[in-house]
């Protein structure tokens, strides 16, 4: 079964939203749509393919800030942890302390948990918990593929900050360690922000791992 994943990385902080498609079936999950949803639906229609999942991994607001035209484009569920609903309801008002406007994105249909497997036609999505950079931060793992989407958890040389509302470092880092590096070294690391990187990379040259 192939795969398709497009990396787009959009709006002020240039956070990168992900395109997961199968292939065979033409499903869609996005990712994290952190601004131009109507340009992320687009870019899915143009590929022949369809949207059936909006995943957050969590609710910054640079990471939601194309949720309501997405919703709007493609009505598809829109899936998160509890925890993150909260910060969801306000993430408005967070991104204009930034000074940056974003639509008021709408409320979730689907709760996420721990161990949750969720379908993207023929491809298998497991949902991890991951808190510490966010209240409700989840991971997708794409277990077949090796490859995870790790939203902030955890980047090229780098972690997640806590130093926002809801961070937890000894709780991020738990996650990192409980979570994240037992699986396979070859695991591709699609991040929130930058380049992706491998679990064997981040063990052998991240500085907070050492």
């Amino acid at each position: 079964m192939t795969i398709k994943i497009l990396q787009l990385p959009l709006g002020p902080l240039q956070t990168n939203c992900y395109v997961l498609a199968c292939e065979e079936t033409g499903k869609t999950a996005v990712i994290d749509p952190s601004d131009f949803g109507q340009k992320i639906a687009d870019t899915v229609a143009e590929n022949g393919w369809e949207v059936s999942h909006i995943l957050l991994t969590h609710s910054h607001f640079d990471h939601v800030g194309g949720l309501a035209e997405l919703k709007t484009a493609t009505n598809a569920p829109i899936y998160i942890h509890p925890d993150a609903v909260a910060m969801l309801e306000m993430a408005e008002m967070a991104a204009s302390r930034w000074n940056i406007p974003i639509i008021p994105p709408p409320p979730a249909d689907k709760m996420l948990a721990e161990g949750d497997i969720i379908e993207v036609g023929k491809q298998k999505l497991e949902v991890l918990f991951t808190p510490g950079h966010a209240p409700g931060h989840v991971c997708f793992y794409l277990r077949e593929h090796n490859v995870l989407f790790d939203g902030d958890v955890l980047f090229q040389q780098s972690i997640g900050r806590t130093d926002l509302p809801g961070g937890n470092y000894d709780l991020l880092m738990q996650s990192i360690v409980e979570k994240l590096l037992p699986l396979p070294d070859e695991t591709h690391v699609l991040s929130g922000h930058g380049p992706a990187t491998t679990i064997g990379q981040e063990k052998q040259w991240n500085p907070f791992l050492s």
